[in-house]
Parts: C-alpha cells; structure tokens; sequence
C-alpha cells in the first residue's frame, strides 16, 4: 500500500493505493512529502489536480472499493451521477435496487471510502443537503457542490 498527499480547496487530501487501486481518499490535517512510484496514483493526483481546476469531470483512476455488496452496489451507482448534478438518498436507494433503503442508502454514502471520486457529494436530502462526514463536514460539500456547478457547462 502507498499513500501519496494532495493540496486541495478542501483540505490536504491522503490517497492510498496499490496496483489494484485506490482504496482511501482521507481528509488529514498534515501535508506528507512522498515519492510516488505508482502509475495509478500518479494519474489520480493528476486527476485530483484536474477536478480542482474546473477541467475534469470523469475520473479514470482505478478504484478498490471495498464494502459490502449494497455498499459497493450503492458506490458504483453513485459514480453514474453526472458532474454538476444531484441526486436524492430515495433516488439512489432506487438505483442500488431498494427503493425503500433509502436510509441504508445513506448509511453506505455516509461510509464511502474515496470521496470526490467517488462522488457521495452530489446525494442531497429531499428536505436540504443532508450531511457529509469529509473534511470540514457540510462546508465540505457544499463546496464541492458549488465548486462542480460552477464549471459544469464549461468544456
């Protein structure tokens, strides 16, 4: 496993990975020089780097998303959400297959491992934004929120 350190709007960004993926995204208080020898998580800091700026909206780092099977059903579904959208917690208990989970849905989003990629940001509550459990908490999303509106329409 190594870890590599990203500088970012929201706070300094700890990846981890191997060979088969990225399987953490941690928000940290501490900046960590490192010598990053792999590729993937050479491409992901590029990407990160990319997302932040406005420029990338799809990522294309390999992932190591672990969980349970509605965890992972739930994160590969909420890869599917457009940039610059968002969805219900009852929209993506629909898309997962439990329509009725939605709470459960929001329980997995809750303890999404690689958040920004795997973009748990863009689930709202029918009645506001709902929480978030990354860096600074709802400032964090909303942030994030803001941040892909802002650059959504651009190229």
């Amino acid at each position: 496993m190594q870890k590599a350190y990203f500088n970012s709007p929201v706070g300094v960004l700890e990846i981890c990975g191997d060979e088969s993926g990225v399987c953490e995204i941690n928000f940290v208080r501490d900046f960590v020089r490192t010598d990053v020898t792999d590729a993937n998580l050479k491409l992901c800091l590029s990407e990160l780097e990319s997302y932040f700026k406005g420029e990338l909206k799809t990522f294309k780092t390999r992932l190591n998303i672990g969980g349970t099977a509605f965890q992972r059903c739930v994160y590969e579904n909420l890869q599917k959400i457009a940039y610059g959208q968002r969805i219900t917690y009852a929209k993506l208990a629909e898309m997962a297959g439990r329509p009725k989970a939605f709470r459960a849905a929001g329980s997995a989003n809750a303890k999404n491992k690689i958040p920004i990629i795997v973009p748990c940001h863009r689930v709202i509550a029918s009645n506001g934004l709902g929480g978030y459990s990354g860096g600074e908490g709802l400032a964090t999303k909303i942030w994030l929120l803001e941040h892909e509106t802002k650059f959504k329409d651009k190229a």
